[in-house]
Formats: C-alpha cells, sequence, structure tokens
C-alpha cells in the first residue's frame, strides 16, 4: 500500500479542492483549489432574494484544473499510482438534468436561466414550499414522510427547491426530465454520464434532504407528492428507490475525464456524499462525538450503532439515516444555518462607507486592505472587554434557523444596545450568539436522549478564530477538539477512496491511519459557564420573541 495514492475532490460553496494522498498513511502529496468563476462574480444571484444557484460548468472547469494542478504538484510518477477517486459537495444542492443526463445549464436555451442551474444549498426562495410540504405531511391522513428528517422540512432541502422552480419556470419544469444532488452528478459526470436511471444515488443525500428511507420503499409515495402537485408524482418515477453508501463504487472514471485529469481510466470512482458528512469522517468522528463543520455555517454530524438508537427519532434535525455517515452506524444531522457568515456580515456592514464614498482610485488599494483586516482587530479588541459583559445580546438567525426545527423565515436581532455600544461589543454578541445556537442544538440531542460524549471541530473558522472556539466551550461547558486537519473533507473523501479501493475493508480503518489527530483542544473557563447560563436563557427568551412576532406577522398577511 505504501505506492498507492487516492485522490478526494471536495466542492465547497466558492470552489472544489482536490488534495492527493497517501493511502497508507493519509500524506498529503500535492493539493490545489481552484475558484468557480462564474459564482464569483456573482452571476445568478440575489441575496437580497435569497437566490444562490451554480453554472455546471463552474464546477466542470474547476473539478478539471484542480486535480489536474494537484498532481502536478505531487510529482512526476504519481497519477499512475492512484487507485480510486470520491467526491463530496454541498447540499443539498439539486440541478435539472435533461432525458441524456445533460444538465438544463449547458444547453445554450437555458445557459442564463438561473433556474436551470443547480441551486445551491443555501438558497432560500422555497420557503413557501416547504411549509405546503410540511402542512401536507401532517394533514394529508397518510405517512407523516418527515419522520426521518426530524419532522420538519426544509426550504434548503431537495423537495421544495424543486417544487419552488417547476412553479415559477414552466419551461424548465417541461424540459427536466429529473433532477439530481450535485454529489450524484459529479461522480456520474466522471463516469461518462450515460441514462439517469442508472445512477447510483447517495444514501447521504437521499435520505438526509430527500425523505428517502427504507421503510417507505424509498422516496415519499406518488400519492403524497401528487397532492403537492401533480408533477412531483410524474417526476418520483425517473428518479430511484435504492441509495449506495460512499464505500461503494458509482462506477470507473470514463476515458475522457481520464484524459481530462491525467489519471488511468478505469479507476473506480465512489458514491457521493455530502461535504459535512465526508469531514466528519476525517475528522475522525466517532459514535456519540458531536463533529462540528464550522465555515459559513454549520453542519452538526453525530453517529451511533443503530442497536442504541433503536426506533428513537430526534425531533427538529436535519434527519437521521443508516449509514450516511459511517455505513453500519446512524448518521443524524443538525447545523446552523449561519456562523462564519454572521461574522462576514458584519464586517462588510462596517466596510460599506469605505466600499462606497471612498474616490475610486484609493477605494480598491485602502478599502480592500481595511476590510481585510476588520475581523482580526474586532476579534483582539472583544477579547480585551469584560467577559462577564453581556448586555448587548444577538440572535444569530441572519440566514434563518437550520436546526433545532428549522424556520427560514426567521431573522436575526440585537438588542441592549446603546449609544455607547462599540462595535467590538456588537462582534462580541455575535460570536456569543452563535455558540448559543450550538448550544440548542446540544439540548435538542441530549433531550430526545442521544447523549453527547464529545465534541470535535473541523473548518475555516474552527482553526482560525481560537477567541469563537473558546467562547463555545465556555457557552457549551464542554472540552472541544480542534482536528489536525485543515482539509478534513477533502480528506474524508479520500478515506472513502481508499475503501472504495479495497485497500482497507471499512471506512474506519482508513480513519485510523490516515487521519491526522487533534491540533489543538479548548477547555470552558469554570468562572464563565455561570455567566453564559444567565445569557443563553435571555438568547432562548429572544428567541421566542423573534419566533412569535414571525408567526404573528405571517397570520396578518395571510
Amino acid at each position: 500500500m505504501d505506492s498507492s495514492f487516492v485522490i478526494g475532490v471536495d466542492f465547497g460553496t466558492d470552489s472544489v479542492r482536490a488534495l492527493v494522498v497517501n493511502a497508507s498513511d493519509g500524506v498529503q502529496a500535492g493539493t490545489a483549489v481552484a475558484e468557480f468563476p462564474r459564482w464569483r462574480d456573482g452571476r445568478w444571484c440575489d441575496p437580497a432574494a435569497n437566490q444562490f444557484r451554480q453554472h455546471p460548468l463552474d464546477h466542470i472547469e474547476s473539478l478539471q484544473k484542480a486535480v489536474a494542478d494537484a498532481l502536478g504538484q505531487a510529482g512526476a510518477g504519481v497519477a499512475a499510482r492512484v487507485r480510486a477517486v470520491s467526491v463530496d459537495t454541498t447540499g443539498s444542492t439539486p440541478g435539472p438534468l435533461d432525458g441524456e443526463g445533460l444538465p438544463l445549464g449547458l444547453h445554450e436555451r437555458f445557459a442564463d436561466d438561473p433556474d436551470a442551474l443547480f441551486v445551491l444549498w443555501k438558497d432560500h426562495t422555497a420557503v413557501a414550499e416547504a411549509g405546503e410540504i410540511n402542512r401536507t405531511a401532517r394533514s394529508w391522513g397518510g405517512t407523516d414522510f418527515t419522520r426521518y428528517s426530524g419532522g420538519v422540512y426544509s426550504s434548503e432541502w431537495f423537495w421544495s427547491k424543486i417544487l419552488h422552480i417547476c412553479r415559477r419556470n414552466p419551461a424548465v419544469r417541461q424540459a427536466a426530465h429529473t433532477w439530481m444532488e450535485h454529489c450524484d452528478w459529479v461522480p456520474w459526470l466522471l463516469c461518462g454520464g450515460g441514462a439517469p436511471a442508472g445512477v447510483k444515488r447517495s444514501r447521504c443525500a437521499a435520505g438526509h434532504k430527500a425523505m428517502w428511507h427504507a421503510s417507505f420503499d424509498g422516496l415519499p409515495s406518488a400519492d403524497f407528492l401528487g397532492r403537492l402537485d401533480p408533477h412531483l408524482a410524474v417526476l418520483r418515477s425517473r428518479l430511484y428507490t435504492q441509495t449506495w453508501t460512499a464505500d461503494q463504487a458509482a462506477g470507473r472514471l470514463s476515458d475522457e475525464w481520464a484524459g481530462r485529469l491525467g489519471l488511468p481510466a478505469g479507476l473506480p470512482v465512489g458514491v457521493g456524499a455530502f461535504d459535512a458528512h465526508m469531514g466528519a469522517v476525517g475528522a475522525q468522528i466517532e459514535p456519540y462525538a458531536l463533529t462540528k463543520v464550522i465555515g459559513t455555517s454549520t453542519c452538526d454530524m453525530l453517529v451511533a450503532p443503530g442497536r442504541d438508537v433503536g426506533d428513537r427519532l430526534v425531533r427538529g434535525i436535519c434527519g437521521q439515516v443508516d449509514g450516511s455517515v459511517i455505513p453500519g452506524m446512524v448518521g443524524m444531522e443538525a447545523g446552523q444555518s449561519a456562523f462564519g457568515d454572521v461574522f462576514a456580515w458584519f464586517r462588510d456592514l462596517l466596510a460599506w462607507p469605505m466600499e462606497n464614498l471612498l474616490p475610486e482610485r484609493l477605494r480598491a488599494e485602502l478599502a480592500e486592505g481595511v476590510r481585510s483586516g476588520i475581523l482580526s482587530e474586532l476579534t483582539r479588541q472583544a477579547e480585551q472587554l469584560p467577559s462577564e459583559e453581556t448586555a448587548v445580546l444577538a440572535l444569530d438567525w441572519l440566514n434563518g434557523r437550520r436546526t433545532p426545527d428549522a424556520d427560514q423565515r426567521l431573522k436575526g436581532a440585537l438588542t441592549g444596545l446603546t449609544l455607547g455600544t462599540s462595535a467590538p461589543r456588537v462582534f462580541k454578541a455575535l460570536v456569543e450568539s452563535t455558540a448559543f445556537g450550538s448550544r440548542l442544538i446540544v439540548e435538542r440531542f441530549e433531550q430526545e436522549g442521544i447523549k453527547i460524549a464529545d465534541v470535535i471541530a473541523l473548518g475555516g473558522v474552527a482553526t482560525r478564530s481560537p477567541y469563537a472556539m473558546q467562547v463555545l466551550a465556555d457557552v457549551l461547558g464542554r472540552r472541544i477538539r480542534i482536528s489536525a486537519c485543515e482539509q478534513a473533507c477533502a480528506l474524508g473523501a479520500a478515506m472513502f477512496a481508499a475503501t472504495v479501493a479495497g485497500l482497507y475493508p471499512q471506512v474506519q480503518q482508513a480513519q485510523q491511519a490516515m487521519g491526522a489527530g487533534f491540533s489543538r483542544e479548548f477547555t470552558p473557563r469554570p468562572a464563565l459557564v455561570h455567566i453564559y447560563d444567565e445569557a443563553y436563557e435571555r438568547y432562548r427568551s429572544l428567541g421566542g420573541f423573534v419566533e412569535q412576532q414571525t408567526d404573528q406577522a405571517a397570520v396578518s398577511a395571510s
């Protein structure tokens, strides 16, 4: 095995990363990142309307560049010793395809139609449709198909997004023979395409976002979907019944893509999964270790033996699915719709005068230089504030609430402001709010009988903001271990690739051999735990008030 390499490919929100690692020990041989150029330019996105779409050409071009560059960095001879490739992507990020499996966005007719592109995970244009799915699931008289999805369906997920697009865009509705999650489409692309019916669909994506469950004989029934819209019942017949875990091969690398990437044709390509799920594997998740992938948002992963979970259903999370994270265990997902994005929003708010009022000749150089230092200076000054100063209180629902109890209608809030409130005090409150949101999730698991034995963190915020991680440890009252791998999602994909290649019998053995361990840990400061307990109760009260006002406004509008 010493001469064997594998490739993990991680599609994030802004870019794709390729990681070439030695399968015997996980040592990195080469890595490269390629941005999505059209996404970078903001095309087909409207943040004010919560619309975020990505063009398949961004995915195709960046995939090719990232893998080729990573192999170039790895050096001569490595490509010939690659044994398999596996992929993770954001999700739920579905896209419409024609009868041959070609994304509609690659048709000239639809090249500039945002509804014909991949609907990114953070797109919240389908809030109304998600509400309709939830109401129908409870009232139609049959099986509640949301029961394994925490009992609440989200606007971030597969069916609500499809229903929204098909209702508002008849041309896309008619042209789309089927829809496919991004994590299913990329392996299908690498394997040469073919009839969409032959795609091996991800258990991870299907179970957590599309209400797939073995006890339902697959997806929700045609009767249920037809009550939402007759078109969904027709679409169901073109989708799938079976799903596969990420330790299985989706197919073999096609001649075309072998040539594009500089790899041997015929390599196994693993079944895809979501980035947070593979990231948890890369961070060496184990039973009852809540593994928080902390970036622009968070995804919180937990695995437990099926015999322990039994018939227990955890309310308000993003699903529990057998084999979605570690094959053979029940995978549970929760998370926050904004974490790092909360800090980025405040940075951009403070940078607005510089970027809009400075003369053109000064704007690029001065504004960008100042903007890049805003968060580090806010952090420095927030750390110097008295720890017991919690008069300013924030609610972190700036992008809605993912869990517990998904509701993307909800908005953020700030209270306790005075004329003496400074920017660092507001920033401190925002950091604390994200930690309070994390505590809500931990408490929900425990209220539902799922223990949390440990907390692992990974991702950009986890590795680059010790201040945020220390506050999180104080608020949770728990130790937090930080994964030593800054590319845990890509490494998790590489671990699955090694398993798909047959180099390890199970992904747990790949984790043991290829894992990077932990770089740091944060322990709660006893003097602050009580202070944050009191502030957390005020946070919960503020959240209840915002929910009440949101519900009242909805009733008034109707």
